[in-house]
């Protein structure tokens, strides 16, 4: 019994299947005494980096695997047409056939990997349903690989029908791809008949192991930590199959993740029932366990946490022999000086060789070469392009034509950009015409190739209105109520729904009718957080080197123009790679247009970005900015930044500047950001709790618009209400 681990187990990334997050279930792993845990999400590996970290930090060995749905070796029979469910809802065909793959090192790791992206091709907007082709197993399967053939698969399933001789012969093409590594799977959930999660098919797979000389595993097939949470279980099933909770088929309550001693007593029970002894439920607890200890995929080592990915020298230009990749980013550098002008400027020479040496220290030279190649070829097609944010202080990104501005014209630090005091990655964003955003995708893509790119996952979670939906459906509640209630609810975490249905005052009328939908405010505050899909993250990129799709498989986007990486931007960044955002912003694009305009009504091209033809200290334009003429200019028409412009008295650049860094008296100083103190806002309500903070947040919110629309007219005026400032 020593050293039992649950070896099949999803959590809240399972989308609309598993009701508990990574940390909750590795949190109740170390309550319960468990030294080793695996995550098998269905169809995806998007929880990996967080179920590893937590389980670091809990002292747990994790195991990782995934649980996918295959092709069927026999032919299925003929599908029978289906009659509408009588209740309303659809019918959502769900792949009969599952395994769960385990991988015992970083060659299975990366094995795996390449099996998921298989099973993904073809699945762009619910095309075809998720699930493995046996090329695709054939191809890539092999050692390093452990697999779990339970209940759903097509052997064990044989089973159920009670034909043994079939399930012996469906073992065969698996042991000639995994060979030792074929596990079969026991479990039991206290389901009548032969079924799966009966205690009869349990018996069944352990007496085919026996007889086939197969190991069999003991297995709770886990999808909630916790006991009381299987109707979140039941929940999800509904809303992932598009229907109200079918009463015959409620979840047995059994799927928690249980303790040993409760496991052990499971194994008797399904030792006893096949005819063997007590000594057949030890070795039973005892083969999951060596199990669990074959399965040794270290996060940092194998999946590669918190070791720096990025591409290849050679695919950057550096050529054998010529000093590597920091020899090969200073000649550039060297180079962009001289175009630049500064080339005998001996300060900013000097914050070149600085910024490089912490650079090199931190071996960040490919980084930096990367995002270069990105924006020159951006560049390259006439799109225009900016760097924002802290990378705009780095003399090496002015040098490489990244950023525009001279960060020693500007007092700009490098240190709030990079240090050798801080281990995160540089974050170096980019701003590109809205309109042209996919075409710098493309070239991204066409200049370090697909093996090394794709784009960042954003996981959709649950949230209070679409909990709300989805839990009303699954309770049968009229679609009319359901869209009622979900609209009376202002955006919030689905966590808050009981508290802010007792607090808002906006939910007052629904607060009084709540007792007559029962369980619904509770089952939806269950869901919170958990994931009921993946989107394609607006802006990121991600950049690493020829083994990215041996650590993370990727799936398509919902249009299915890109691999999207299945990891979001956090993770992405956890495991070295290089994540650029490129936003797409709309004055960029009319920027662009304007020049387009006038080079075609005058014939003249004028360089946005070239300061003889476009003056940076012109008067002009500091004067239609005091005024706050600012309305469609990004980052300026906001109505508190159009107030303090109106107030700022700069003509320019370093007017604008002093003022801008100039304490009390600068952007900052002003009260409409920054609240003086002992001066409160007289519109802000008292509450307590959860929900009180939302309410004070929703009344700031409210009267701020009111209050931005009188500041507006006054920075027209030029007159302001001193009475307005303190909100």
């Amino acid at each position: 019994m020593a050293g039992y681990a649950h070896l099949h187990v999803a959590s809240g990334y399972s989308a609309r299947y598993g009701a508990a997050h990574p940390e909750h279930l590795v949190r109740r792993a170390a309550e319960r005494g468990t030294t080793a845990l695996a995550l098998t999400d269905r169809d995806t590996v998007t929880g990996a980096v967080r179920f590893a970290k937590a389980c670091t930090g809990a002292g747990i060995r994790p195991i990782f695997g995934i649980d996918l749905a295959v092709e069927a070796i026999a032919p299925p029979p003929p599908a029978q047409r289906r009659r509408t469910p009588a209740r309303g809802g659809a019918h959502v065909v769900e792949p009969p056939l599952r395994v769960v793959l385990l991988a015992r090192n970083r060659t299975g790791w990366a094995r795996l990997c390449r099996i998921t992206s298989a099973a993904h091709v073809g699945t762009a907007g619910g095309e075809a349903p998720v699930m493995v082709p046996w090329e695709a197993l054939r191809e890539y399967g092999g050692p390093g690989l452990i697999v779990l053939l339970g209940p759903l698969s097509e052997p064990v399933r044989a089973l159920t029908a009670g034909r043994e001789d079939v399930a012996a012969k469906l073992l065969a093409p698996w042991r000639e791809i995994f060979g030792s590594g074929v596990r079969l799977e026991a479990v039991l959930h206290r389901r009548a008949g032969t079924g799966p999660g009966s205690l009869r098919l349990a018996a069944r797979t352990l007496a085919l192991g026996d007889r086939t000389d197969t190991t069999v595993v003991l297995s709770n097939a886990v999808r909630y930590a916790d006991p009381e949470q299987h109707r979140l279980a039941d929940v999800l099933d509904a809303a992932r199959l598009l229907r109200p909770i079918d009463r015959r088929r409620l979840d047995s309550g059994q799927r928690w993740l249980k303790d040993e001693a409760a496991m052990a007593r499971i194994a008797q029970l399904i030792a006893e029932c096949a005819g063997a002894d007590a000594r057949r439920a030890a070795r039973l607890l005892a083969d999951t366990a060596a199990t669990a200890a074959e399965c040794s995929v270290d996060p940092k080592a194998d999946l590669g946490l918190g070791t720096p990915h990025f591409p290849e020298p050679a695919v950057l230009g550096v050529e054998p022999g010529t000093g590597g990749a920091a020899q090969f980013l200073r000649r550039q550098c060297e180079a962009g000086m001289v175009r630049r002008g500064l080339d005998r400027d001996r300060a900013a020479l000097d914050r070149l060789d600085e910024e490089l040496g912490v650079i090199s220290e931190l071996n960040y030279d490919s980084y930096f070469l990367a995002v270069g190649q990105v924006v020159a070829d951006i560049r390259e097609l006439g799109i225009r392009v900016a760097a924002r944010g802290s990378g705009a202080g780095s003399m090496v990104c002015h040098a490489l034509g990244i950023a525009t501005a001279n960060p020693l014209d500007h007092h700009l630090l490098f240190e709030r950009f990079l240090s050798v005091r801080r281990a995160s990655l540089p974050d170096i964003d980019i701003d590109v015409e809205s309109a042209r955003r996919l075409e710098c995708y493309d070239a991204i893509f066409a200049r370090f190739g697909t093996e090394r790119v794709a784009v960042t996952a954003m996981p959709e979670t649950y949230r209070a209105r679409r909990a709300l939906r989805d839990t009303g459906l699954a309770l049968g509640i009229a679609p009319a109520d359901v869209d009622r209630i979900a609209k009376s609810f202002p955006h919030l975490r689905a966590s808050d729904i009981t508290s802010a249905l007792a607090e808002l005052p906006e939910l007052r009328q629904l607060a009084a009718e709540a007792k007559r939908y029962g369980p619904l405010w509770e089952l939806a505050e269950g869901l919170d957080s958990l994931v009921h899909g993946m989107a394609m993250h607006p802006c990121g990129v991600i950049i690493s080197d020829a083994t990215l799709l041996d650590r993370l498989p990727v799936q398509p986007t919902p249009q299915g123009n890109y691999p999207m990486a299945m990891a979001a931007k956090e993770e992405i960044e956890a495991l070295g790679n290089i994540k650029l955002d490129v936003l797409g912003v709309r004055m960029q694009s009319a920027m662009a247009h304007a020049v387009a305009d006038i080079e075609r009504v005058t014939g003249n091209r004028i360089d946005l970005d070239d300061p003889r033809q476009v003056p940076l200290d012109d008067v002009f334009a500091f004067k239609l900015i005091q005024e706050s003429q600012t309305i469609g200019l990004f980052q300026l028409e906001s109505p508190g930044l159009l107030y303090c412009l109106r107030h700022c008295r700069f003509l320019t650049r370093t007017s604008a500047r002093r003022n801008l860094h100039g304490g009390a008296r600068g952007l900052m100083g002003c009260r409409v950001l920054r609240p003086q103190p002992g001066l409160p806002c007289p519109c802000e309500r008292r509450g307590s709790g959860t929900a009180g903070r939302r309410t004070r947040k929703s009344t700031r919110e409210r009267c701020s618009g009111r209050h931005a629309d009188h500041l507006v007219e006054a920075a027209r005026r030029g007159s302001v209400d001193q009475s307005l400032l303190p909100c």
